[in-house]
């Protein structure tokens, strides 16, 4: 390949690290992933290793470094990583692990988040950390650890983000990125720096056992020899801080005006939609600065399970559908999307609620559960597959119209990750949204590719960033909405909206219940 320049851009999802090798003319010199394992160890619990993030990784660039070749891998001239996010890893005084890092999904902490808000006061934490609370955030799992793990938490010197122990292991160099900082309700908006207030609440100096604070394209360090030797890659490359996979994504994606809106469809949802003025900080979802030039703020709101509320279906339900798509030798999600649209818009009056693990944006309980309503004799399995594409894409439609009411515009929807391969899923979303869809080209809306993006603008590789999202990013087809499957579907959302809100104080004292038993 006759280029002179390439990035390496990886993201550290919940379900895969994956990573690309991006030539300066936007082709894909190399491309490499790898499974992450989430351990399940309990009711509303989601922990992963974190050394497993690292000897995956490691493997992913080994991969890409066989795959490019010497030549193309002496011409990289950045690397960026992102993560998923609000993700609480303690570290020792020798930046060890001292136990599995609970994840974004883990909501054991709700008591601890009660307590914390209960002793500022709701609009006080508000205030500071400029979002509603939820059992998905830093402060409370930090709490949670000081009150049930305390021989754990005496010996903790450091708590990190995924993406900042992969950067620890690619440079010795231990930072937080800016961007993920602000997601944790660790650090306080108003001033840019780890909250003393928060950390007063929870007896923890939040400036001594969080990382050194940096920009998000700064550049943190080299690889070194003791990491060139393990994963392949040449030494003295230079590493950005990097960002969260949500920042990563609306590069990745190719948003680039208001009216654009943007899902990252994976193991978890990222939704975004921008707006022209900053939100209020007490509503369910708040809109952030947005780097992107024509974006002047953007919402961008986590859904909990939504790919994996379709892949807990098929372990845990579909035992017919795998033996079916085994014997007719096809891909099981392929086969599902076969399957789902024998069943008619609306799925026979059967709604799924992919509350599986709690919801983040826009409901922020933990105490949500997933659910089936609507069952009857004459239901049938195609009935029971759609709704699960229904019901996460009514979440969706939900979040939707939550920022939109809160200012947002969104006229199409652009679509990334897993998600987007699914054609039916797609027309479903399409639908219940009322919007056309839009499905990128192979080659564009990965989250390593907008990683790349920002690696490359760092390093001077895309001097003019929006040209180089703009001439990178293709979009290869736009699905628009099914006018019959969209009459059903504005019937029957209000539904989804009302079921769940009248369960909504039961399932809380459900919850608390099971938890008393």
């Amino acid at each position: 390949m006759d280029l002179n320049n390439f990035l390496i851009g990886m993201d550290c999802g919940t379900t895969n690290i994956k990573a690309v090798v991006l030539g300066e003319d936007g082709t894909i010199a190399a491309k490499a992933v790898r499974q992450i394992t989430t351990i399940h160890c309990g009711s509303g619990m989601a922990e992963q290793d974190a050394d497993e993030w690292w000897r995956k990784a490691a493997e992913v660039f080994r991969s890409l470094s066989e795959t490019a070749g010497k030549d193309i891998m002496r011409k990289v001239r950045g690397i960026a990583v992102s993560s998923h996010t609000v993700t609480m890893l303690p570290l020792d005084e020798n930046r060890r692990p001292l136990r599995n890092a609970l994840t974004c999904q883990d909501g054991r902490s709700a008591k601890e988040m009660h307590q914390i808000v209960d002793a500022m006061g709701y609009e006080q934490f508000v205030s500071a950390v400029g979002g509603r609370p939820s059992a998905a955030f830093l402060p409370n799992k930090i709490l949670w650890l000081k009150n049930h793990e305390p021989h754990i938490f005496a010996k903790t010197k450091y708590f990190i983000q995924a993406s900042s122990f992969i950067n620890m292991k690619l440079t010795g160099k231990m930072t937080s990125d800016m961007d993920q900082a602000s997601r944790t309700q660790c650090l306080d908006v108003n001033t840019m720096n780890w909250s003393k207030e928060i950390g007063d609440v929870i007896g923890v100096n939040l400036a001594q056992v969080m990382p050194e604070l940096k920009a998000v394209d700064d550049i943190i360090g080299t690889v070194t020899a003791e990491a060139a030797a393990v994963t392949g890659l040449p030494s003295g490359i230079p590493v950005i801080a990097g960002c969260s996979d949500a920042m990563a994504s609306m590069y990745a994606m190719g948003l680039s005006r208001l009216g654009e809106a943007g899902e990252s469809s994976g193991t978890t949802s990222l939704v975004f939609a921008g707006c022209e003025r900053k939100s209020p900080p007490d509503i369910p979802v708040v809109a952030r600065p947005c780097p992107i030039e024509g974006m002047p703020w953007i919402f961008d709101a986590p859904i909990q399970s939504t790919g994996s509320a379709i892949k807990w279906f098929i372990e845990k339900m579909g035992a017919e559908e795998r033996a079916a798509a085994k014997a007719k030798g096809e891909n099981i999600y392929s086969y599902l999307n076969e399957l789902a649209l024998e069943s008619k818009a609306g799925s026979g009056g059967i709604f799924f609620f992919p509350y599986l693990l709690g919801e983040r944006a826009p409901l922020w309980n933990e105490y949500a559960r997933g659910m089936f309503l609507g069952i009857g004799m004459d239901m049938k399995r195609s009935d029971l597959v759609r709704s699960v594409f229904e019901g996460t894409a009514y979440a969706l439609r939900h979040v939707m119209e939550t920022v939109k009411a809160s200012g947002a515009r969104a006229e199409v929807l652009r679509i990334c990750g897993g998600g987007a391969k699914s054609r039916t899923w797609c027309e479903i979303k399409a639908s219940v949204l009322r919007m056309p869809v839009c499905l990128l080209d192979e080659s564009s809306g990965d989250v390593p590719v907008g990683d790349a993006l920002i690696v490359g603008h760092k390093t001077g590789v895309f001097p003019d960033l929006p040209g180089a999202v703009e001439r990178i990013v293709k979009v290869k087809e736009v699905i628009s909405p099914d006018g019959e499957w969209a009459d059903v579907y504005d019937k029957l959302y209000p539904y989804y909206i009302e079921m769940y809100q009248k369960l909504d104080g039961t399932l809380k004292r459900l919850k608390n219940t099971i938890n008393e038993i």
